[in-house]
């Protein structure tokens, strides 16, 4: 962990830019396949290395994400930027694969999910946590071997819309189990927006000492009640180095009712630079593409920061 009497410099944080995917699933109007594409080369053009730029689930249940292949054919073919699809399902991992097909370049890491929680888990894609775990277990394994990357979620692992208090206990278990599947990373989301910094620090503290410094930690917290920026600098103090954020603060789970937005990218940004550690991304480039994003929308995007510019 890092400290004020460290003599070295902070340690550098990587973002993972949600905006496409998380950040547009919840919109209540259709967002065009080009403007979509339109915001990933905003997104490079400001630094962002890693993006979630689609999810392979049904269009009925996620119109947003309907045209998900037609935007991973069109994304630029850069050896220095890695493409995410999330997966529900070893059918989205089928579905990530055959983007792949045909010496097309197709998405790099298929980002798969587990809801820490049984009914928010039977609610967004039909899966109990038992049920999850073993799907997940599945899915990373099935992507290794046809050689695509993965990594994994845990959502609601702050707290669930219809059970309430999630258990820390519950949340290490399953990422004990998925452990065992060696991921390239494992996220704790806060995918409603009820952690604070106190519960943030004991559960990242907790699954750290789980994993050992084997598997990295990623962090993925939605700004409900207005925590989810505090939340983002006490899970850096306890050692994750990985950040989701949704450019403008976009984004909402269409099965979680009342959450809000990702932690905004450019707030994230401007807290880690003004502390000090390096992050990537040309801060004014990322405001100048929120502004223009929220033309397409018409109207402003949540981000204090790009307001305040």
């Amino acid at each position: 962990m890092y400290t004020e009497a460290s003599n070295s410099s902070p340690p550098a944080i990587e973002l993972v830019e949600v905006g496409p995917r998380d950040g547009l699933q919840n919109e209540p109007e259709t967002v065009q396949t080009r403007a979509k594409l339109d915001l990933i080369d905003a997104m490079i053009g400001y630094g962002a290395r890693r993006l979630e730029v689609a999810s392979f689930v049904h269009p009925k249940r996620v119109p947003q994400m309907a045209d998900a292949e037609a935007v991973i054919e069109a994304l630029p073919d850069r050896g220095d930027v890695t493409y995410i699809g999330l997966t529900l399902n070893k059918r989205g991992i089928m579905r990530g694969l055959a983007t792949r097909e045909g010496g097309k370049r197709g998405i790099d890491q298929a980002g798969c999910v587990i809801v820490a929680s049984d009914t928010f888990g039977q609610k967004n894609q039909g899966q109990t946590i038992e049920e999850g775990i073993a799907e997940n277990r599945d899915m990373i394994r099935f992507a290794k071997a046809e050689g695509l990357s993965a990594q994994v979620t845990i959502s609601a692992a702050f707290g669930c819309p219809f059970e309430g208090e999630v258990k820390p206990e519950t949340v290490l278990r399953i990422a004990q189990e998925l452990a065992s599947e060696g991921p390239e990373e494992i996220a704790l989301a806060d995918t409603i927006g009820v952690g604070v910094p106190s519960q943030v620090s004991d559960l990242f503290g907790q699954l750290g000492q789980l994993l050992g410094g084997q598997i990295p930690m990623r962090c993925h917290f939605h700004n409900t009640r207005g925590t989810g920026i505090a939340n983002a600098w006490a899970a850096y103090e306890a050692g994750v180095r990985t950040f989701d954020a949704s450019l403008g603060g976009l984004g909402g789970c269409p099965f979680a009712p009342k959450a809000t937005g990702n932690i905004a990218t450019e707030d994230l940004i401007y807290l880690m630079q003004q502390s000090g550690v390096a992050t990537g991304i040309d801060l004014d480039a990322a405001i100048a593409a929120n502004h223009d994003f929220s033309a397409v929308l018409g109207r402003p995007l949540p981000s204090l920061v790009a307001k305040a510019a």
